[in-house]
This record gives C-alpha cells, structure tokens and sequence, in this order.
C-alpha cells in the first residue's frame, strides 16, 4: 500500500463538493470523472478510495479556479501552492520554512491565520480562525492542518511524526481514521486547532528544491493529506502485517509473534491507539475490498475470496455492515463507463 489510509469517508466527500458554485449537474460529473459512484453519497457509512479523493479534489479546484475549493472568502488562485512552495524550500532549515509558510498565508488569506508558537521542546503551528464561518468548517481545518504536516514532510525528505494534534471541534464519526491521517495523538474539543512537532524535527535542513516541486503538486493532495507512518504507530504495523496475509486465516496471536510481543501487550498498545485487532483487520478488508471493486473487474465473490471470505453471502452482509452499500453500488461508475 501507498497508503495505511486505502479509502476516506464519503462525508470528506460530501463536504468537498458543498460548494456553492457547484450545483448538482457539476457534482455529478465531477464524481463521474473521479470514478466515485452519486449513490453513495446517500450512505454515511461510505466510502471513496484516497485515489479518487485526490482526482475529485483536483477536478473540483480545476471547476472553481480554487486550490482551496470554496473554503475561504477569497479562492487561492491557481498557483496559489506552487509559490507556496517555492517560497519555503528556499528556507535553510525546517522551521524558517514553516515561518515564512505560516507568512505566506497572511499575505492571501483573509479568513484564517497561522500562528508559529515556539518553546524549548516543542513547535506548534496554530489556527486562528478570522472569521465564524472558518471556526465553524471542520473540513477546512482538517485540510490545512494536512497541508502544513505533508508540507513539512515534504521538505524534510522523511515521514515527520506529530506530538499531538488539536482539533477545535467534537468527534466526527470517522474519528477512529485520525490514527492515519494524523500520525500522533489527537484531542478533541479544544479552543484552537494546532499541530504539534517535537523542536528536534524542525532543526533539520530542507531536503527539496525548486526541481522536485513539480512532482509533489502534481500529485496533490495525496501526498500531503495521505502519509504512510507504518513505523511509527504499532495499529500501522499490525495493517501492514496484515495486508499480504488476507486470504489466511491469521489470529492476534500470530500478529502479536510476529511483532516481538505478548497478544496482551499487543492488545493494550491498540487500546491505547483507540482501536483493536478486529478492527484494524475489518478496515482492512474493507478498505481493499473497496480498492478491487474501484480498479478491477473481478467479481464481487473474488473479492470477497481475497480479502479472506470462503462464502460470497457472509462478505456480501460484512461489506453492507462496513459501507452501508452492497458491492454493486461501487460498481456503478465502471458500468455506466
């Protein structure tokens, strides 16, 4: 996997497209264009693979002349990133580069500020919401939140952890997917959102140049919205573990030998993580079954046989408990195609 994030929530995908210069006829294409069935919008529990995601997020910029589809009073014209970047990968280390991103923002947005906070230990990058409708997007914080980690990361030539993560809303219901968007512990409810790094890995020096910009807009927002941390959280480890071992039969056990430690151990780190064995290995499936029905046109029981189910009917229920859709409706698209 590029990704331990293979799908998203359909609600990234419906606040996405709650765009008011897009009514319904361009929504329609615009989903038909990234492959992303309409029905399933219907379905919260849903899913979009982060491939499709990133095609819609693309088209939807491309249809609004917005890098930041419609979330602030003011579009970010097209470019609007690459200057952006070609700002901070002049930066000698990490953290003048986050200043001068954090500067950057000033200059062309109007409804949201970023704020650099320093201490002995820790950087944090701060929202500061200028106007009531930002503090009310939690869509629009999650996305630039995403855009200063993947920038940073970026620039660093290596996968930067977090020492945590603000959010200045509840809970979505998707919140068990923030143990892959944001590789670090999240807390919800707080006044601000922010991002926490450790000091140590903002004293680094930029690692890109003004060559290799091209390549990582090009593959925008993926790259920054979607990081692989395999390494780095122990429910990553046991995904990646996972992932070429579907078709087996494989228990906590197995997983937890594997991984040098006791299945009690293992058990209490996933708690700690806010999930579970189970869990991981459902989303999993899930998350592939999803990816082969997308990309592929094996039929759904093969599927169903490659993600670990010997009966076609007991994956057909499984799939609808997961997506709230049966496999069809991800089939809808490539049909009508």
């Amino acid at each position: 996997m590029n990704h331990p994030l293979t799908t998203v929530p359909i609600d990234f995908v419906r606040q996405l497209l709650d765009r008011p210069n897009l009514d319904e006829h361009t929504q329609r294409a615009c989903l038909t264009h990234a492959g992303i069935p309409f029905d399933l919008l219907a379905s919260p529990q849903a899913r979009a693979t982060t491939e499709q995601f990133a095609a819609l997020y693309r088209l939807v910029a491309v249809r609004t002349q917005d890098e930041s589809p419609g979330m602030f009073s003011r579009p970010l014209k097209p470019g609007t990133l690459k200057f952006l970047a070609l700002s901070v990968v002049q930066a000698r280390t990490l953290m003048i580069a986050l200043y001068r991103l954090t500067q950057f923002f000033r200059l062309v947005l109007d409804d949201l500020h970023f704020d650099l906070r320093s201490s002995e230990n820790r950087v944090s990058i701060v929202l500061m919401p200028q106007t009531s409708v930002v503090s009310e997007q939690r869509f629009t914080q999650e996305v630039m939140l995403k855009l200063v980690h993947g920038i940073a990361s970026w620039l660093a030539g290596q996968k930067i952890p977090l020492a945590g993560i603000d959010l200045a809303f509840s809970p979505p219901t998707y919140a068990t997917d923030y143990v892959y968007l944001y590789p670090g512990p999240a807390q919800f409810n707080k006044d601000l959102s922010a991002i926490h790094f450790d000091r140590h890995w903002l004293e680094g020096p930029v690692r890109q140049h003004a060559g290799t910009i091209r390549s990582f807009l090009s593959r925008a927002p993926a790259d920054w919205m979607f990081v692989s941390f395999a390494e780095r959280l122990v429910s990553h480890r046991v995904r990646q573990h996972l992932d070429v071992r579907l078709v087996s039969t494989i228990h906590i056990d197995d997983v937890a030998k594997a991984l040098l430690m006791s299945s009690r151990t293992l058990t209490r780190r996933l708690d700690e993580e806010g999930t579970s064995f189970q869990v991981i290995k459902d989303e999993l499936r899930r998350d592939v079954a999803i990816q082969l029905l997308a990309q592929s046109t094996l039929p759904p029981q093969e599927i169903g046989a490659r993600v670990g189910f010997e009966d076609p009917t007991t994956f057909y229920r499984a799939f609808k408990r997961w997506t709230g859709c049966s496999p069809g409706v991800y089939r809808q698209v490539r049909v009508k195609n």
